[in-house]
């Protein structure tokens, strides 16, 4: 005798399996490891501390009236 399927259980565990495997490829393709993040921030503020290093003018001080 054949094996009774509901077919809505088997059509959403289809559509769960092909999610993940999508999620799963995603992660290998977009994902960052947390060093990585840590290392492009450290990045980040190195070259935004250079930035404020090189400004001729201090955006603090008031310019006077004339």
């Amino acid at each position: 005798m054949a094996e009774i399927i509901n077919l809505n259980k088997a059509r959403k565990r289809k559509t769960r399996v092909d999610a993940e495997q999508k999620a799963a490829e995603n992660r290998l393709r977009f994902g960052r490891t947390k060093a990585q993040r840590n290392r492009e921030a450290a990045e980040d503020e190195i070259a935004q501390r250079r930035l404020d290093q090189s400004r001729r003018e201090s955006e603090s001080k008031p310019e006077p009236e004339a």
